[in-house]
């Protein structure tokens, strides 16, 4: 309807990032660090850990939606025949 305007508050149209990546990508993440710092008393988990989710961040900056996208991308088949 003309005249009629709804606001939209802008975090309903973003996705929730953890820190600059995915949420569910940090929390697995943050888990796995801990699993390897924690269960193999190794403490080169924590720099893998922070390597891994810097590079989740500048994926989450080109796309937010990266995470998706590849779960989309190795579900769906390269071709189809017809």
């Amino acid at each position: 309807m003309e005249g009629f305007e709804v606001p939209v508050h802008h975090s309903l149209t973003q996705p929730v990032l953890v820190g600059g990546a995915p949420r569910e990508f940090a929390i697995l993440n943050a888990t796995i660090t801990v699993a390897i710092v924690v269960g193999l008393k190794s403490l080169i988990g924590i720099p893998i850990g922070i390597l891994i989710h810097t590079v989740a961040v500048k994926l989450a900056k080109e796309d937010p939606l990266f995470l998706d996208t590849f779960r989309r991308h190795i579900t769906l088949k390269s071709f189809y025949e017809s």
